[in-house]
């Protein structure tokens, strides 16, 4: 499609390899146009597209085959150095490790007690007030944990905007407050039940769900969907 000699930051800029990568993801391009990611420029004759083509034939156009040649291997193709063959081999290392690899494991959250015992050493060792949000996906598993604020001895504030935008990046569909009490008092503030209500009005706009506000101390925990608070 495109002529060889022809630069590719002279092509549409949907056609450039980078840009296609930014703007539509990883899983668009095709192999040779992430391989020519990794090779970064091609050589006066032809462009980094055309010369991951090339690569690819070496390996039969399949990866597996791809990840058997050796860096003396893939220099044997003209225009590509040590420095390309070293990334094109490490990339594909790192593939292959990833397929080795077990999934990271995101613990299930189905109960308030399941939440204490999550949170408590999290936060347990902080001498001063310190407010976290756990943000679940739609198995209630967790995808992230937080520190959005820390406070002084009697207290923190917390900013529904920093939470939402948090939420959104970490892809949540529900999520769970928390913070803890150093004094060792369990019961909520005036405070903290409007901080909750204030969050809760916030994620309804982005169909977001709390599912709880838990407040942990050497004492015990309390929580917020239990007492009917939510």
């Amino acid at each position: 499609m495109q002529a060889q000699n022809y630069s590719i930051k002279n092509w549409a800029k949907d056609d450039r390899p980078r840009e296609k990568l930014l703007s539509l993801g990883a899983d668009a391009l095709s192999h040779s146009e992430l391989l020519a990611i990794l090779i970064h420029h091609g050589t006066k004759e032809m462009s980094a597209v055309d010369l991951a083509k090339q690569i690819l034939e070496k390996g039969k156009n399949n990866l597996n085959e791809l990840g058997k040649l050796s860096v003396k291997e893939l220099m044997k193709t003209k225009g590509i150095g040590p420095a390309k063959a070293v990334t094109i081999a490490a990339a594909l290392e790192l593939g292959r490790r990833r397929q080795s690899s077990t999934a990271l494991e995101k613990p299930a959250i189905s109960n308030s007690h399941e939440l204490a015992q999550y949170l408590h050493p999290k936060l347990k060792d902080y001498r001063h007030e310190v407010f976290a949000v756990l943000f679940l996906n739609r198995a209630n598993r967790v995808n992230h944990f937080k520190v959005i604020s820390e406070g002084g001895i009697t207290g923190t504030v917390a900013d529904p905007r920093i939470i939402m935008k948090t939420a959104l990046e970490e892809n949540a569909v529900n999520i769970v407050l928390c913070h803890n009490h150093p004094s060792g008092s369990l019961k909520p503030s005036r405070a903290d039940e409007d901080l909750t209500k204030k969050i809760k009005e916030a994620a309804r706009y982005f169909d977001i769900s709390i599912l709880d506000h838990i407040i942990v101390s050497e004492e015990g925990y309390y929580s917020f969907a239990d007492e009917g608070l939510l």
